[in-house]
Formats: structure tokens, sequence, C-alpha cells
């Protein structure tokens, strides 16, 4: 996708917290009911969203939360067979093993605004991952990072000398928390810096076979290195448990993580090297029996003060044009800390991931934790 300029949601405090808990399109409920099966995260506190949305139209949300996104992708798959979902919540990444398992179908655009996104975003473009088929798959809800936390007395934690190297280092032995694939990725990226891949990090994400090569010198960089490991996370709930009750001192982690113990001590930074960029949205599954209330709810968080509650409900940036200013100044505070200097033109956006990508990425994370 295109990358993002972030640069106007990162200098603007709002002011405006109070329209968040009251939305301009709350109203009286209509004469439309029924609900929406939503697979969504586990983790978040999406109560003002949804409570909104019910208030507004009488449709109540029904959600089947996922830790991440390999078993909301298996959800899914079961839930088309069933009608049992209507929506869910993947990141843009993954798109392409939806599309192959062909679990989804086309929006119609004629029932929603799609001009009241940002430009730019994931499935606002003809042509971008979010497009299959020539038609438009993926509504954009928010986007952010995956980036690091530190301890925030920590010297390391200055913008500039923050490092994904420091995941594998000596100094933070048994303290660090990740994800296994995603420490794996980042491991790559601090390899490719040094020369020690035969390809660049990024095209391994293009074949199989280029995959293996650039990953089996990645593992085996990586065995050696597991010692920093304090615990793997998996889930919103695993990660802050990792530092507010396993002695976890630096992590990989999303934005919403980071927003969650700012206050116990913690600082979430970009990396030197560039964070992990993410945008996620919705897509409607096949066999889909709700699809009107979708169009609703689609139609209720295009409105900039529900979009910036979705921002907020999920740590990260919300989507839809004038909804940046509405969200609570902290988090604009928090943001211009999180991506000071050039850290906004240095994020590295996630390359799309088909299922065979997916596959392999699970065999040498399961490698990598077992060994």
């Amino acid at each position: 996708m295109a990358s993002v300029n972030r640069r106007t949601f990162l200098t603007t405090a709002a002011s405006a917290t109070a329209l968040l808990a009251s939305p301009a399109l709350v109203r009286e409920a209509r004469a439309s009911s029924g609900v929406i099966n939503y697979i969504g995260w586990a983790g978040l506190d999406y109560s003002a969203v949804f409570d909104g949305f019910e208030k507004a139209t009488g449709i109540r949300i029904n959600l089947i939360a996922q830790p991440e996104q390999d078993t909301m992708l298996a959800q899914c798959r079961l839930a088309v067979q069933d009608g049992s979902g209507d929506i869910a919540l993947p990141g843009h990444q993954s798109l392409p093993s939806w599309y192959s398992l062909d679990i989804v179908q086309p929006f119609d655009t004629t029932r929603f605004d799609v001009t009241k996104y940002l430009p730019g975003m994931t499935g606002t473009v003809e042509g971008d991952v979010g497009w299959h088929n020539g038609a438009m798959h993926f509504v954009p809800s928010s986007w952010g990072t995956e980036a690091l936390i530190y301890q925030a007395d920590d010297p390391n934690s200055a913008y500039g000398t923050a490092s994904l190297e420091h995941l594998f280092s000596p100094d933070y032995q048994g303290m660090v928390t990740v994800r296994a694939h995603s420490a794996l990725a980042a491991l790559g990226r601090v390899l490719e810096a040094q020369g020690k891949l035969p390809m660049p990090f990024r095209d391994s994400y293009a074949s199989e076979q280029a995959m293996r090569q650039v990953w089996d010198v990645i593992l085996a960089e990586a065995i050696p290195r597991k010692r920093s490991v304090g615990q793997f996370w998996g889930s919103e709930t695993e990660a802050q448990g990792a530092f507010l009750a396993n002695g976890c001192t630096l992590g990989l982690n999303w934005e919403s993580t980071g927003q969650a113990i700012a206050s116990e001590g913690f600082t979430f930074i970009a990396p030197k090297e560039g964070a992990f960029a993410w945008s996620q949205g919705y897509v409607l599954l096949k066999n889909a029996r709700n699809t009107d209330q979708v169009y609703e709810f689609l139609k209720y968080v295009s409105d900039p003060a529900v979009a910036a509650l979705v921002g907020v409900a999920e740590g990260a940036s919300p989507v839809i044009k004038g909804s940046t200013e509405l969200l609570p100044p902290e988090i604009a505070e928090f943001q211009a800390k999180a991506y000071p200097g050039d850290a906004v033109e240095k994020m590295w956006w996630w390359p799309p991931q088909d299922t065979w990508f997916l596959k392999l990425r699970g065999e040498y994370a399961d490698k990598w934790r077992s060994a």
C-alpha cells in the first residue's frame, strides 16, 4: 500500500474529547435492528463503539474475539461454512491468503462513502492489496505499528539509539518479549543491514525458494540468540502480562500495548531501522447472513468522531478524514513521543503474505521457539 503521511496526526493535540463520548451520529435508534457477528480482536475495549452503534441503530455486535491473525483466519474458515460470521478484521499483509482460501466477498461501494477515508489507505486505492478481482474487498479500520517498548529509564530508549538489535543483545538476556515471527523478521532486517543475507530481506516474501534461502540464514542466527527471550507473546493480554507480571523490560510490540502500559514506567519508541507498519480493516465473509447490518456499521464508523473512538479502542491511528483532530490529547502526545524526527518516513510496511508464506513463517517460528 502507499505509505500514509502521519505528520498531521503526530502534531495535533485534540481538545474535543467530549465529542468522543457523544458522536454526532448517535441518534434515536432507527427501525433497522439485528446482529452482526464480528470476528475481531481479543484484549481491546470496543464498548464505546459497539454500544454507540446499538443505540444509534438497534443493531447488536456479537464479538467473536481472537488473539492473533492465524486464529482469526482459522475461525473465519469455519464461519463461512455455516454463515456464523459476517465481518472480520485482518491486517492488510495477510489479505492474499484470505483471497486464496476464497472466504471473502467484495463490498458494494455504493452502500457507503469511500471518499471519507484518508487518501492512500489500503482498500481505497483501486488495484492495491485491498482489491481483488477488480473489486474492493477490504475497508480500513485503523493503522499503526509494531515497535519497541523499553523501561522508561533505559538509556537505549532514546530515538536514534533504540534498535532492533537490542532484542537479541546479551544485555537483555531473559528480559525480552516478542512474537516469534516478528522477531525473526526484525533479525532479518538487522542481518540485511549487516550484509549477511543472500538477497534483500523484502525479496523473501516473493517466493518459497527465496524465503527458504533467507529465513534459513535468519533461523541459524536466531537460535543462539534465543536466550534473550523471556516470553513469547501471541495476544494483547500476553504482551501486557510479559511486562507487568513476568519481568520483561524490552519488547517488540503493538502500539496498543505501548499505550496500555505507558503509565507503568514503559516507553514505546520507533527503532532507528524503522517501525513495522500495518493497516487493518474489515472484510465481508462469504455466506454472511447480516450484510444489511454490516453496511449500517460501515456508515457508522465512517463518522469522524466514531472513527476516533475506533482508533482509541484499537490503540492505533484512525482512518477517516477529520478523525485525528478528535483524538484525546494524551494519545496525540503518546504518538508524538513514539515517532519523533524521521520516524514516520522510516516506517517499514509489512509486505503482503500469501498462504504459502504464512505456513512457512509458522514453521520457522515453531523451530525457533522449540530450539
